[in-house]
């Protein structure tokens, strides 16, 4: 073969990439972003669900907080026992209110009082946009279940995804697959 020949066929070869090599480069980029948007939306709703659990848990211990301040002798006084859960209505304001330094309240006006604030966070009316209740839990429950000096605040909320419902609140909440649950047990003395 003539050496000049050789020389055109070898510099006629083409440089630089394929229309389908191009195709393939960009089929894989676009696969791996898509894949790290799916990743970021499931570690926001995961991040969501945390958050929920996370204000559950702080309710509850809470309530056992603002019941262990008061008097034991009034211990009673706010345990539901399955009769009702809190959140579902509001109470009204209480006629007094305990929450500044020079309050005077007697044990049963705290009652009152300690579970009108528990509601409110609940429900999420302590924090407010507007007229709207920003704050809480979604279809925020709390239960308290008192046998002898020993509790069992129950708080439910509604999750975003269908799961198994536990069952094992002695019916605080509303019952489905979406409910949560955080079950928190205390000893007052």
């Amino acid at each position: 073969m003539n050496k000049s020949l050789l020389r055109s066929l070898t510099n006629n070869t083409q440089k630089g990439m394929t229309f389908i090599e191009v195709l393939v480069a960009l089929v894989i980029m676009v696969t791996g972003i898509l894949g790290a948007v799916a990743m970021q939306v499931t570690a926001k709703q995961g991040s969501f669900d945390a958050m929920q659990r996370s204000i559950a848990s702080s309710l509850a211990q809470d309530i056992i907080a603002r019941i262990r301040a008061n008097d034991a002798n009034n211990l009673a006084a706010y345990a539901t026992n399955g009769i009702e859960d809190y959140g579902v209505t509001l109470n009204p304001l209480p006629a007094i209110t305990c929450n500044g330094i020079n309050a005077q309240c007697t044990p049963a006006q705290m009652v009152t009082n300690d579970i009108f604030e528990w509601e409110r966070a609940l429900v999420g009316a302590d924090v407010t946009s507007g007229v709207q209740n920003s704050g809480g839990l979604i279809n925020g429950r709390g239960c308290v279940l008192r046998t002898g000096n020993a509790l069992t605040v129950v708080v439910s909320w509604q999750g975003r995804n269908e799961m198994t419902d536990s069952q094992k609140s002695d019916g605080c909440g509303a019952a489905g697959k979406k409910r949560r649950q955080v079950v928190v047990q205390a000893f007052i003395i």
